[in-house]
């Protein structure tokens, strides 16, 4: 248990790390945020490659799991999760759950961005 937290530790604090250099190059001379962009489609790539190879090496109990798929791509991006999420989903043919799911998730986003905001202004 402490051995992967460590891996997931170090994992997440590379990716946070990657994503604040490419995040803040990218997106500090654009009008859309192309740096979140890049990080995001990245990670999902990342994020599948590594469960690709992980499920099809009957791994996921492996230390790599623990240091790209929840940490690395954890903390470079959690829009990776999600897609993975949403594929999953889609692929196992429930497109009810997956329609609430992906909507859901970016409505809830967007509205809690905004209510924080809200939130903010009060202190």
């Amino acid at each position: 248990m402490i051995k992967n937290l460590l891996l997931v530790f170090l994992g997440g604090g590379l990716g946070s790390s990657l994503r604040y250099l490419i995040s803040k190059y990218l997106n500090d001379s654009a009008t859309i945020p192309q740096g979140t962009l890049v990080v995001n489609v990245l990670g999902s790539f990342i994020l599948g490659l590594a469960l690709g190879w992980l499920i099809k090496q009957n791994m996921l109990d492996h230390p790599l799991y623990f240091l790209l798929a929840v940490g690395f791509c954890g903390g470079f991006t959690t829009f990776s999760s999600f897609s993975f999420e949403n594929f999953n989903l889609i692929k196992s043919g429930d497109y009810i759950s997956f329609s609430v799911y992906f909507l859901g998730s970016i409505a809830l986003g967007i509205i809690s961005v905004f209510l924080g905001i809200l939130l903010s202004r009060q202190f």
